[in-house]
């Protein structure tokens, strides 16, 4: 890649982007990101990179700030519907030479019928609206490289995290529920395979589509290698947090929905199904791909987060009180 290709970040300061922020950076291209310039402590922006501010829902303070800059690459990991594409293409059109747009692997039609996952794989979501949302995205940009070569490339994440983000659903509140001796819930009989991918392993991925020519017009799945099972995803955060005899109480998602209902799109459409990826495609633009952080070791990274940072480590009360009248119901009718 030549040095001082410029690529903006739309974002560029979440769980994924960060790391992909880094390692742009490190690869000799001239970053930009554009938010609103709130400062994160958590993760700050690297030393050299350009702050645009905007509020992304104010159209005209997105356009002011836009307005005289063209980019090489523009990454967008904050759209989530077709008007708020629409804008940003509006806005970015003749001023970009590739624009990747961040979908989600949620789309896939679950359950899926035939393994792995392949970019391929039917797009269909009849439980999210969030993944059903980013199909619309995806269309709208196909239709736009076909109708007018509209550079961009789809990127479809799968769970990916950080030492922030804890990857499981209730997060921290069921970490302390493990450490205080209370089960950890866990969905349908947790035996269902996750793959689940560490923000620096996803970035070293997506780097390579950054001002590629070969990936214009194309869409690319990226995920590492571990697969996991969510009994297995579970008991190693347990164990990072001090209890590796955790206890794990399964419910069906279905039960989960009902009494957790911000769940259950998430659960039935996503979750509850298991998957798995072939890399190959997004892999042959930077060979080398090696996992660097296995799952053990991220998990005991977010829970030393966690400890360390007194606003992350927040548990829910109510969801707390939901999770104990679910565990009383399994154990109820067991």
């Amino acid at each position: 890649m030549a040095n001082k290709n410029s690529v903006l970040f739309i974002g560029g300061t979440g769980t994924i982007s960060t790391s992909c922020v880094a390692e742009a950076q490190s690869l000799g291209f001239d970053v930009s990101v554009l938010n609103r310039g709130v400062s994160s402590t958590l993760r700050p922006l690297p030393k050299g990179v350009t702050q645009l501010r905007a509020d992304l829902d104010d159209d005209a303070a997105v356009a002011a700030a836009l307005k005289g800059h063209d980019f090489d690459v523009v990454a967008d990991f904050k759209t989530y519907t077709v008007d708020r594409l629409k804008r940003n293409v509006d806005l970015l059109r003749g001023h970009v030479r590739q624009y990747i747009f961040i979908s989600s692997a949620s789309a896939y039609c679950k359950p899926v019928t035939t393994w792995p996952i392949t970019e391929s794989t039917p797009l269909r979501n009849d439980f999210w609206q969030y993944s059903r949302d980013k199909i619309a995205c995806e269309d709208h940009l196909v239709g736009l490289w076909r109708s007018e070569g509209f550079p961009s490339t789809i990127v479809r994440p799968s769970h990916t995290y950080d030492q922030f983000m804890i990857p499981l659903h209730g997060g921290w509140t069921q970490i302390v529920r493990a450490r205080a001796g209370k089960p950890i819930v866990v969905h349908g009989d947790g035996t269902s395979l996750w793959t689940i991918t560490h923000a620096s392993d996803f970035a070293y991925m997506f780097a390579g589509l950054l001002n590629n020519p070969r990936a214009l017009g194309e869409a690319y799945q990226i995920m590492g290698d571990e697969v996991m099972t969510w009994n297995g995803i579970a008991l190693a955060l347990a164990t990072a947090a001090g209890v590796p005899d955790a206890r794990l109480v399964h419910i069906a998602s279905e039960s989960i929905a009902k009494v957790i209902t911000e769940w259950g799109p998430d659960f039935l459409g996503d979750k509850t199904h298991s998957v798995t990826f072939d890399c190959s495609k997004v892999r042959a633009l930077r060979p080398g791909y090696a996992t660097k952080v296995p799952f053990w070791r991220g998990a005991r990274e977010m829970v030393a987060a966690h400890d360390a940072h007194p606003e992350l480590a927040v548990v829910d009360k109510t969801l707390d009180a939901k999770l104990d009248r679910l565990v009383a119901w399994a154990e109820s009718v067991a």
